[in-house]
Parts: C-alpha cells; structure tokens; sequence
C-alpha cells in the first residue's frame, strides 16, 4: 500500500481493524518518510523509531489476538515536546529542560498511549509556548512543508509541520494564545482548541495556565473528533478540569449545515491581508450555498481582548518562569525573554482590569450565542511569513497581528477549530476558524466535516 503517510487515522483504522493493514507496516513507512523529510522540516525534538517500532508491534499483536482496542490503535501520534512522557527527554523547546526527563506522563499522553497509539517521537516547538514563528535558536527552526523558507507557525509548529508533511499521522498541541489553530492555518492543516478544562493539563509544562488548551492536530476533521474522544474527560489531578459527561464527539459530523446561524463579527475585517479576505468571504459564500445562515454582527467586546490577553499571559508566564528569569535570563531565546520579561511590568491594577476585560467578553459571547450556533472567523489575518534575519522582531510583530484573531477563545475559554480553506498567490494555506460555546464540540466538528467535504486541501 502506498502513500501511507499522507492517509489520515479515519482513512487508515478501518483497514488496522479489518487485518488488511499492519500497525507495523504504517509505523515503518512513517519512519522512512522522517528519514527523508525531517532533515528539512525539523520537526522534531527527540524522534523515537526504537520505541514507535516496539508500541507498532505490540499493538499488531493485540490486535491478531482480536483485542482491538479503536481507531487510534496502531496510529502514529507525535507528542508536543511541553506534554510529559514518561522516560524521555521534554524539552519545552528550552535549552533550560535539555536535561529533563519526567518519572510520568502527562494525561493526555497517557490516554492517547491507552487508546492504542504509537508514539513516534516529541515534537519541536517555539521555546516554553512564547512565540508564534517556531523560530527556535536551540533546537533550530520547525520549517513550513509548503516552503521551508517560511514559518509553519508556533508555538506548535513542529506539530503543524509535521502532520502537514506527512511525518506523522496524529499530532498534539497546546494553545494559549492561538498555538494550536495559527499554527494550523499556516501549515494548511486542521486543529482544535477545545472548551477550557476538557482535556487535562496535567503534565502540561504551563504558560498562562488560566489560558493553557490541549488538543488535537490532524489532516482531517474526523481524526480530530477521534483524539479528542480519548483525550477529552476529568482528571481529579487538574484542578481546572471538566467533570461531565464526553459524548460520541463523531455522532453527527456528517449531518451538514443545513440550516446551520453562522456569525460573522464584522471586527475581523478590520486587519486581513487581502488574500484572507478573499478566501474567507469565498469561505462564506460555499457554506451559505450549503444551506449555512451567514448573520453579521457587531461584537465591539473583541477590540478588547488582546490588550486583555497580552497581560494575561505575559504577567502568568513571568510568575511561571521567574526562577529562571532571574537565575538564567541569557539561556532564553531573546524574543522569549522579551515577551516574558514584559509580564513584569504587569502590577496588579493591570491584571485585574484584564480579567474584568475577560468577563464582559464572556458575557457579549453568551449574548451572541443565544441567537446564532456558530461563529466564523479567519484563523489569523495573514498567510506564513518567510523567516526574517530579524527574527526577534517579527515573531513580536506576529503576536501582535495574530493575538486579536486567536486571543478571544483563550480568554474565554470556548472551543475554536481552524480549518484550511485554500492557498495564497504563494501556495501557502489560509485558515478559518470555527467558534461555539462551551462544549459544543459536535457542533464544530459538524460545521467543520462539512466545509471540509467541498474544499479539501492537498496536504
């Protein structure tokens, strides 16, 4: 069989489950496509065939012994390398944590592992979460596939480029200002943020933690409803955890949108490049002829929320890493040390006002979705950058053009799924994100298989 790399999970179980494809054979042909693409793309941190090698054969043999254990059992899945696992190397992206190897693994790997899958190895990322460029001076740049010239966004990008390579099936990611979906729309590939607390961050190497999401990254929304089946759920060790019910997140994926109040804040408009415009308002127009309701309204709360979000996470994230700060402030990558060092300049005031910021968006969303399902948005306002030698600058720069698309959902905790919806004049991917209120995950993931079943893109 060929061209098992660039089949996704949903493609490749059914074949896993039926006997007609070998755990083992799938593992060994991504195996050989790091082997000959990774060098470029570098995404990752610590690669694991020995150990991908040894899960494959496990779970060959269980699943010989009909002890099938579901869709994931047998896929490749690649690991953000700020999630622990247990024995090996987690690195953040810091030559801070070079060293550091945890006696456990974090709870969505664990649920992952339990599921069935086969890590392949810990994906390279923008140092500690801080950037969105995945410039990185330690463990070198994660590279975009579409042209290894530009940025496959941050700070999941080893996550982004690698799914979007086809060096990897499955990929986790975290998101705190946008690091999972900006990546994803970079990489033209599709990944969700899902509600605050669904998937524990136990194990987790924390940001902002009032701000941190873990989720699923894939080249197709079906693979993102099966992870997040497996990683969804309480976890009496997360304190922020959700204790409810996980519903069959795949139920009614292929329903359509027929009928379907999508709405579009007029706000986003304000700071797109020209190619997002056209290829969002081209988005619109294909799920209005699907039977979508496109509703635009005002919600003047967003103006707000990177001003809240920048305090938020810089003034977190210099209460997480103080200690190194202060002791090794030279061992940061600088756009790091800058964006982190600035959060202490956030006194109290600064903080409060931003959560109070926090709650009046919180209630304009609720407001919203009293009316309409769904919210449509661009992902981000631009298409992947090529790297710049001023590359301190321009992952700054990124965060401030990005963090008024992406920061909304973060602050507010609802679930977001960015999907691809097509190539700039550049052949480079554009993305869309879908936003619901709390726990609407279905619906998104509805919304999303249907945009995805007329405009897939060949990643």
């Amino acid at each position: 069989m060929t061209d098992l790399h660039r089949k996704t999970a949903s493609e490749l179980a059914p074949l896993i489950k039926a006997k007609q494809l070998s755990p083992v054979e799938l593992t060994e042909a991504i195996i050989k496509r790091v082997e000959q693409e990774d060098p470029f793309v570098n995404a990752y941190i610590t690669w694991l065939p020995e150990v991908a090698r040894e899960q494959a054969k496990h779970a060959e043999k269980q699943i010989m012994q009909g002890l099938y254990r579901g869709p994931l059992h047998g896929i490749p899945i690649a690991i953000k390398d700020n999630m622990y696992t247990k024995g090996i190397p987690t690195t953040a992206g810091s030559k801070l944590l070079r060293d550091f190897v945890p006696d456990e693994n974090a709870t969505a790997v664990d649920k992952l592992l339990a599921a069935g899958g086969v890590m392949v190895g810990k994906l390279n990322m923008h140092e500690f979460g801080g950037g969105l460029t995945n410039t990185n001076q330690f463990y070198g740049h994660a590279r975009n596939p579409w042209n290894i010239n530009h940025s496959p966004g941050g700070s999941s990008g080893g996550s982004s480029a690698a799914v979007s390579a086809g060096l990897t099936t499955l990929a986790t990611g975290t998101d705190t200002y946008g690091s999972i979906r900006e990546p994803a729309a970079m990489a033209g590939i599709y990944g969700l943020k899902p509600t605050y607390g669904l998937v524990s961050s136990q194990g987790v190497i924390p940001l902002a933690p009032s701000m941190d999401h873990i989720g699923p990254m894939a080249r197709s929304v079906s693979d993102l409803a099966l992870m997040l089946q497996h990683m969804a759920g309480p976890d009496p060790q997360d304190p922020a955890s959700i204790n409810a019910p996980i519903p069959d997140y795949s139920e009614n994926i292929t329903k359509g949108i027929q009928g379907v109040k999508i709405a579009v804040p007029g706000t986003f408009f304000k700071r797109l490049d020209p190619e997002v415009a056209h290829l969002f308002k081209n988005a619109l127009r294909q799920m209005e002829k699907m039977g979508a309701m496109i509703i635009d309204i005002n919600l003047p709360e967003l103006e707000m929320a990177a001003y809240a979000a920048y305090l938020t996470v810089t003034g977190e994230a210099a209460n997480t890493f103080y200690e190194m700060l202060k002791t090794n402030p030279e061992d940061f990558n600088a756009d790091v040390r800058i964006f982190f060092t600035s959060g202490l300049l956030t006194n109290t005031n600064h903080y409060v006002r931003a959560q109070q910021i926090r709650r009046r968006l919180a209630m304009a969303f609720k407001k919203v979705f009293e009316d309409v399902d769904v919210i449509a948005a661009p992902t981000i306002p631009i298409i992947s950058p090529a790297f710049q030698p001023t590359w301190i600058e321009q992952n700054l720069e990124i965060i401030e053009r990005c963090m008024p698309f992406t920061t909304p959902t973060n602050l507010t905790g609802l679930p977001s799924l960015s999907v691809p919806i097509g190539l700039s004049s550049e052949v480079l991917p554009a993305g869309m994100q879908i936003i619901g209120n709390h726990r609407t995950e279905k619906l998104l993931f509805q919304v999303g298989n249907a945009w995805e079943s007329i405009n897939p893109l060949g990643v």
